[in-house]
Order: C-alpha cells, then structure tokens, then sequence
C-alpha cells in the first residue's frame, strides 16, 4: 500500500528520471505542481502518460490529482481522493472501475520515495523507503478524466500496488509496483492493449530498495519539509508477556529448592505478635484459664494452618488432629479433690 510519498522532483527532470530516453515530450498543467515531503490523496502530481497525438512516439508530462475519480461518477458528487488512490494489480483486469483504463490509460508516476507505517500495539512508526542510491522510483499507475459541476475536466491517477517483497513483508503486506528499468517502463506506457502486464506487477525484489524510521508526526498532511525524511532512533518494544514470563522466572530462582511447593504457597510470613508458643505451656494455660481463648487460637494456628473451627463447637484441633496428651493431662485439678472428698 502507498499512502504517502515525497515527490521534489522537478518538472524538466521527470522524463530523464522514468527512462524516457530521447522521445519527444511536451508539459501539460505543470504550474499545479507542488513539490513537497509528504504528498497525500488529493494533492497534484506529474504523471507521464503517452502522448496519443504524435503517433504514440512522444509523451506528456501532466500534472494529476492522486487519487482516482472515474469519468461515470455523477457531476454533482464530491469527488473522495482517498477511496482509489491505490489500485491493486491483480483485480484490476475484472473490476470496471480499471479494466476499461488498461488497453489506453496507463501512466508512469516518479517520486522520490515513500511512506509505510508499522503497528507497534495502539501505535503506528512511519518507515522512508527509497532507493539506495537515491535514484528516483517509477510506479505503474492508471489515470482517468472527469468533469465536475462547473464542466471543468479534471485528470486523476491511482497507483498499482502488489504483494509486498519478502524483505518488506515485515512492514507491510503491500507494495507500489516498481518498474526499475528503460524496458518495463516502455512495456507499461507503450504495450498494446492485448499485452499481458503480469510479468511487471510484481514486487520489487532487488536489495537495493532501503528504508529506516522517520518522524511520528509524518501522520499529519500538513507536516512537510526536510525533516520528514530525517532517520531517527527508535526504542525496541518488548511484548508485556515476556515481562510476566521474566517475573515468573524470577520468583521460581528465589524460592528454597529444598522447601516442598505445596509449603511455600501456605506458610505465611510470621509477625512478632503472631510467635507461636511451646505447645505443652498453651495446654497447661488451657486448663487452669478456660475463659481466656486466645491462647487456643494461637494453639489453632499452629496445628492447622487450613482449616477454620466450626461456628457451633469449638474442638481443639490437636484433639482433634492427634489426640495428643501431656503429662499436665493426668493432674488432678482442685475441683476433682474436693469433689472426691465430698
């Protein structure tokens, strides 16, 4: 997919830059032209096309709108530049909106570069592809004309597009088709209508097509100049599950081999005022303090870290759990002696 282009290219260096060699060429409308960085849908751009009137031997270089509007499209409509400003080559044999302009209206569009995004999570990292040497880049493109409201004829263009090379695929699944020399680009402008364009819409596969990382703030049309084409730096992005796979990887190294797994998902960390007792001392405070309870909680907790006492009865969970006894089990208390004397 292209979406944006730079295109400084002046008018009088265009034919030499699609290898137009020495056939004759006339300039049609080339006082629209702006040249600028960052060259959206809508804005004015040379295009060659083939220069019907001079036995097909010249051509012409016409300044367009990107974007295509086709001649059917009603008068009275407001032209949309970004519904057809790429055309994708292999469909544009069954749909009309293309398959009437290929036996006449092709064209060749030369920019000096363009513009693909990458999704990075919710953001998007602007990448500048060019030619290594920085020699121009000739896509295959398709124009049409149309006349508005005020019986004005306007001429616009797509670009073709094809399936991205496999050193670009990682960017993008699209890519402008690239006609990299003096044969395809005569093929393309100068075929008849009964040729077969499949050996040219195809991708660009040659390593001298570079890029790296411009400006986020190439997403704004209005942003143009030097600096849109400017490398910067760009911080690698790590995926938020290799960070829960470190910390996982983390906690597993600090934990005691030796301390079972089923142990260091219960025992919980011990405050002062949470010390256990000797055991056989709860027992004996038991007996002689039935009212003061909270001995026995310590005693609970010691024993049976998992299971809470009944709301109904309370059972002494080393009863319960061993039916232990101590030797303070087998004193006679106060009561006992007086009652047996009674």
């Amino acid at each position: 997919m292209c979406g944006r282009c730079r295109c400084s290219i002046r008018p009088d260096d265009i034919p030499r830059s699609s290898n137009l060699g020495n056939r004759p060429v006339r300039f049609v409308d080339t006082d629209r032209y702006r040249p600028a960085y960052n060259v959206s849908p809508g804005s004015n751009l040379p295009v060659i096309r083939r220069d019907t009137g001079a036995n097909d031997e010249g051509a012409v270089v016409q300044c367009m709108k990107w974007g295509l509007i086709p001649s059917f499209t009603k008068k009275t409509e407001k032209p949309d530049y970004y519904r057809m400003f790429n055309a994708r080559s292999e469909s544009i044999g069954e749909k009309a909106s293309f398959r009437r302009l290929l036996p006449g209206n092709r064209c060749l569009v030369v920019v000096e570069g363009f513009y693909e995004w990458k999704k990075d999570g919710s953001k998007k990292q602007p990448y500048y592809i060019h030619m290594k040497d920085d020699r121009p880049l000739v896509f295959a493109a398709l124009y049409d004309s149309w006349k508005n409201s005020e019986d004005e004829i306007q001429y616009t263009f797509t670009i073709l597009t094809t399936r991205s090379s496999s050193a670009l695929g990682w960017l993008h699944d699209r890519m402008p088709v690239i006609l990299a020399n003096k044969g395809s680009t005569d093929e393309w402008l100068n075929g008849s209508s009964s040729s077969k364009f499949d050996s040219l819409l195809k991708p660009y596969e040659e390593p001298d097509l570079v890029w790296y990382p411009v400006t986020p703030a190439m997403g704004k049309p209005s942003f143009d100049g030097p600096e849109c084409i400017k490398e910067i730096q760009v911080k690698e992005t790590k995926p938020i599950s290799m960070f829960f796979a470190k910390k996982a990887t983390k906690l597993e190294n600090q934990s005691d081999p030796q301390v079972p797994k089923d142990l260091e998902k219960t025992e919980k960390p011990k405050s002062p005022k949470q010390e256990p007792e000797d055991v056989c001392k709860i027992e004996h405070i038991c007996d002689e303090s039935k009212s003061d309870t909270s001995h026995l909680k310590r005693e609970y907790d010691v024993f049976s870290s998992d299971t809470k006492p009944s709301d109904t009865k309370f059972t002494s969970p080393v009863k319960k759990k061993g039916n232990f006894k101590t030797s303070d089990d087998k004193q006679k208390t106060l009561f006992s002696y007086f009652g047996n004397k009674s």
